[in-house]
C-alpha cells in the first residue's frame, strides 16, 4: 500500500488541465523515483508469473504506452507493481505534436479523449533515459519499447521511420511495439489495410531478423491495432501477423467512435476516447483475434480496464496480459495491485 492515498491527490490533480496534470505527475514521479520518496507511490509486486512470446513477465499487469512517452519514468512508475512497462510512442525525431489544448477528462464515462499526436523528444533521449531506468529491470521488470512515425513523413515513406525506431529501440528493447494505431497522426491507421501492412510488417520483420542475428539475441515484436475494425478486418489483420511471423498483438488502441459519450461535456473534441467506453470494444477486437490466431498467439488486451473484474474479463476474452492507463489516472496505483491479484486467480 502507497503511503499516500490517491483518493487525497486525485482531486488536486483533477483540478488541473488534465496535461498539466499528467506533465506534473511524470515530472514528480522522473524527479522522486529510486529515492526514499519513492515509498509514497511504490506497492509490493504481486508475483504471478507469465512466459509469454519467449519472455518471462512477472505478472500479467502492465502500463500501456502512452503514458510515459519519452521513458522518464520507468523505475517509478514501475514501483507500482507492474510486471511490465511500455513506454513511447517514439518517434526518429522529436516532433511537439497537435495544438493545445488536446486533452480531455470525461468524468461521467471514467474516459479520456486526447490527439496529443506522438508528441514526443526524439529517438535519441528517449534511449538515454530507457538506458538510465536500473531498478525496475533488475527487479524482473520487463520494458517494451514503441515506435512510430514522424506526423511530416508521408505515408507512403511511413516504412522508412519505423526502420528507423527499430534499428534505434532493439539494443535496449524487451519487446518492442509497432503502433499503426493512434487515430492522431494523418493517415496512419491507414496502415492497417491488407497491402500496406504486409509491406510495413515484411520489411520490420526483415530487418528484426537481421538485428537479432548480429546481436544474438532474440526481441518480439508485437503490433497494436485500433479498436474500431470489423471481423473482416481483424481476420485480414490476423492472417497478415501470422504471414509475417510477428510475436504478438496488442488490442486495443483509443476509440474515435462517440457513441457511448453521447451529450457528455468534451464528447465531440477530436481524438481517440479512451477509458471504461472502450471496454468492450477492446473485448471483441481481442475475441475475434483469439478465434482467428488460434489459442498460442500472444495478445495483450487493453482498454477501459478500471477494476480487477475488468482485467478477468480481458483474460476471459482471450488475452494473455493486460496493459492499463486511463484507469490509473481515475482509480490511482491501488489499481495494479487489483488487477494482478484478480488475474492471479484466474
Amino acid at each position: 500500500m502507497s503511503l499516500i492515498p490517491y483518493a487525497l491527490t486525485r482531486p488536486f490533480l483533477f483540478g488541473l488541465d488534465p496535461e498539466h496534470a499528467h506533465e506534473l505527475t511524470l515530472a514528480s514521479i522522473a524527479k522522486l523515483q529510486n529515492t526514499p520518496a519513492q515509498c509514497l507511490w511504490s506497492q509490493p509486486r504481486i508475483q504471478d508469473p507469465l512466459t509469454l512470446a519467449g519472455l518471462k513477465f512477472p505478472n500479467r499487469i502492465g502500463l500501456a504506452a502512452g503514458l510515459d512517452k519519452n521513458g522518464r519514468c520507468i523505475d517509478g512508475l514501475g514501483a507500482m507493481g507492474f510486471g511490465f512497462i511500455e513506454v513511447g510512442t517514439v518517434t526518429p525525431k522529436g516532433q511537439p505534436g497537435n495544438d493545445k489544448p488536446r486533452m480531455f477528462r470525461l468524468p461521467e464515462a471514467q474516459a479520456l479523449i486526447n490527439r496529443l499526436g506522438f508528441n514526443n523528444e526524439g529517438l535519441a533521449s528517449f534511449l538515454a533515459n530507457v538506458q538510465r531506468a536500473r531498478s525496475f529491470r533488475a527487479a524482473g521488470g520487463l520494458v517494451g519499447l514503441n515506435i512510430g512515425k514522424n506526423a511530416a513523413t508521408p505515408i507512403e515513406n511511413a516504412v522508412d521511420d519505423y526502420l528507423l525506431g527499430l534499428d534505434g529501440v532493439f539494443p535496449h528493447a524487451d519487446y518492442i511495439t509497432v503502433n499503426i494505431s493512434s487515430p492522431n497522426t494523418k493517415n496512419l491507421r491507414a496502415l492497417q489495410s491488407d497491402a500496406a501492412l504486409d509491406a510495413l510488417l515484411g520489411a520490420l520483420q526483415e530487418r528484426k531478423l537481421k538485428l537479432q542475428t548480429q546481436a544474438s539475441r532474440q526481441v518480439p515484436m508485437f503490433v497494436k491495432i485500433a479498436p474500431d475494425l470489423d471481423e473482416a478486418q481483424v481476420s485480414v489483420i490476423a492472417h497478415t501477423l501470422q504471414a509475417n511471423g510477428i510475436d504478438g498483438v496488442i488490442a486495443t488502441n483509443t476509440t474515435i467512435s462517440r457513441e457511448a459519450v453521447k451529450g457528455l461535456p468534451h464528447a465531440e473534441e477530436a481524438g481517440g476516447l479512451s477509458g471504461k467506453p472502450v471496454f468492450e470494444a477492446s473485448n471483441q477486437v481481442i475475441r475475434l483475434l483469439r478465434a482467428a490466431l488460434g489459442a498460442n498467439f500472444p495478445i495483450i488486451g487493453v482498454g477501459g480496464v478500471l477494476s480487477g473484474e475488468d482485467a478477468r474479463a480481458k483474460l476471459q476474452a482471450g488475452a494473455d496480459l493486460v496493459q492499463i492507463y486511463t484507469g490509473l489516472i481515475y482509480k490511482g496505483p491501488a489499481l495494479v495491485s487489483e488487477c494482478a491479484r484478480a488475474m492471479a486467480r484466474v
